[in-house]
C-alpha cells in the first residue's frame, strides 16, 4: 500500500531508539523526509546515521524550544512539518499512588501534556492553512485500563488524549488528523527496566497477553505510519490499541 508520504516532512521526537526510532525509521522507508529528536546529541546522531534522517537536540521540558525546534526542522528540510510524532518517555513508576511529590506530578504534566501540546501549537494553525497534516501521539494501554504503579502515566497521558480528542474535533473539516496510538507490552528498554530481564517480559506476556508475547517496536510503528499516511484521511480523534489484545474492554 502506497501511504502517500513520499516528499513529506515529518518531526517525530523521543526518536533517538525504541518506538519513536522504529516510527522515524518507518517513515523514512516510505519516502517522508524525516527529522528526529532526543535530548541527546550524540543518540539522535547515531540514529539519524542509521536511518537517513537529520537529528535534532531537543529536551521535551523545554516547552519555550518547541516552536524553534519546529523552526529549525523546516529550515532544514525545506519544508513544513506536514506529520508531526510526539513521543515522550514514561515518568516514574511507584508503588504508593499517593506517593508522588508536587514536583514529580508537574514534571509528567510537563513532559507528557504541556510538551505535545506545545509542539502541536507549533504546527497545526499551518496545517489546517494548508488544508493537510497528520498528528500523531504516542500514548499508553493505561488510558484505557489504568496499570498499577503507573499513577502519573495513568494520569497524564488519559489528559493529553482528551485534549486531542478535542482538536480533532477542530481540526477536522480542515484536512487535519489528531490521534494516539495506545502501546501494550511493546519491548521497549523501559518495558525490560520495569520488569528486570527480556525474559521477565515474555514470561509475563506469555500469561497476560492474549498473543502469548510482547510485540516489537516495528509491528507498532506500522500502525503509527498507517494514520500519518495519506490512507488514514478519515481516522482522527481515535485511541488505536497495539497490545496483542491485552485491553480486556470494549
Amino acid at each position: 500500500m502506497n501511504l502517500g508520504l513520499t516528499g513529506r516532512v515529518a518531526l517525530v521526537t523521543g526518536a533517538s531508539k525504541g518506538i519513536g526510532r522504529a516510527i522515524a525509521t518507518t517513515l523514512a522507508d516510505e519516502g517522508a523526509a524525516v527529522a528526529i529528536a532526543s535530548r541527546s546529541r550524540e543518540n539522535i546522531d547515531a540514529a539519524a546515521s542509521e536511518i537517513d534522517a537529520t537529528g535534532f537536540v531537543w529536551d521535551s521540558a523545554d516547552l519555550d524550544g518547541a516552536a524553534e525546534l519546529v523552526a529549525d526542522v523546516e529550515s532544514a528540510l525545506r519544508g513544513p512539518v506536514e506529520v508531526l510524532v510526539c513521543n515522550t518517555g514514561g515518568p516514574p513508576a511507584g508503588a504508593d499512588p499517593l506517593g508522588f511529590s508536587t514536583a514529580q506530578w508537574e514534571a509528567a504534566h510537563r513532559t507528557l501534556v504541556l510538551s505535545p501540546m506545545a509542539l502541536v501549537a507549533a504546527v497545526l494553525p499551518a496545517m489546517r492553512e494548508r488544508g493537510w497534516g497528520r498528528i500523531v501521539n504516542v500514548g499508553s494501554s493505561s488510558v484505557r485500563e489504568p496499570i498499577a504503579h503507573l499513577m502519573l502515566s495513568n494520569a497524564e497521558r488519559s489528559a493529553t488524549v482528551a485534549a486531542f480528542k478535542t482538536l480533532a474535533r477542530e481540526a477536522a473539516a480542515d484536512g487535519v488528523t489528531l490521534n494516539t496510538v495506545l502501546p501494550g507490552r511493546i519491548l521497549t528498554d523501559r518495558l525490560l527496566s520495569m520488569a528486570g530481564s527480556e525474559e521477565a517480559v515474555r514470561h509475563s506476556a506469555a500469561r497476560e497477553v492474549p498473543a502469548k508475547r510482547p510485540g516489537t517496536a516495528q509491528e507498532f510503528a506500522a500502525v503509527a505510519a498507517f494514520l500519518c499516511s495519506e490512507r488514514a484521511s478519515y481516522v482522527t480523534g481515535a485511541s488505536v490499541p497495539v497490545d496483542g489484545g491485552l485491553l480486556r474492554g470494549i
